[in-house]
């Protein structure tokens, strides 16, 4: 089952999972990514089809969404964490909100750009990068290079991510 979650509904879905972590007594945290922050932070797309995440403790968060996801009819990968192939050592973030039982961190803008260039798929990522080029203010491909090496190592830019940047600035 594939669903497509807007910024409300996925403001609604973070505050039912603080209710669930609070009703276990946990304390957990959050760090938004793709998506997400886009509809969340960015207000750049109306809607994501996941919540891309990095949370903790990763065990009790993934069950308690598991409750969300039953309570709303949501898939159970709703909140996932497989963004975690694409996180770096030298990630930054800030805090979106803070709720009772649940801190919700996002990571910050030239972090994102480096991730979604990294990742490099197709038009998603490609509409993310470009609007969050705009959004940096960066005006050369080489800009996005040297924002991609302060958070991967240079040999992790593979020809697609390459290409992707490249052809941005070309039009």
């Amino acid at each position: 089952m594939s669903v497509v979650m807007t910024r409300e509904e996925i403001g609604l879905y973070l505050r039912q999972l603080n209710d669930e972590l609070a009703s276990e007594e946990v304390i957990g945290e959050i760090c938004l990514y793709g998506g997400a922050v886009m509809c969340l932070v960015f207000d750049a797309r109306p809607a994501t089809r996941d919540v891309d995440a990095v949370f903790r403790p990763a065990n009790t968060v993934r069950l308690a969404a598991l409750t969300v996801a039953e309570k709303n009819d949501l898939p159970p990968e709703w909140l996932n964490d497989a963004v975690m192939a694409f996180t770096s050592d030298h990630e930054q973030t800030r805090i979106l909100a803070e709720y009772s039982h649940l801190t919700i961190y996002y990571a910050e803008p030239r972090y994102l750009l480096a991730m979604k260039a990294i990742a490099a798929r197709a038009d998603l990522d490609r509409k993310d990068m470009e609007f969050l080029v705009k959004h940096l203010e960066i005006t050369t491909a080489e800009e996005v290079f040297l924002i991609i090496e302060e958070f991967y190592p240079k040999r992790k830019i593979k020809p697609a991510t390459q290409f992707a940047v490249e052809e941005m600035f070309e039009q």
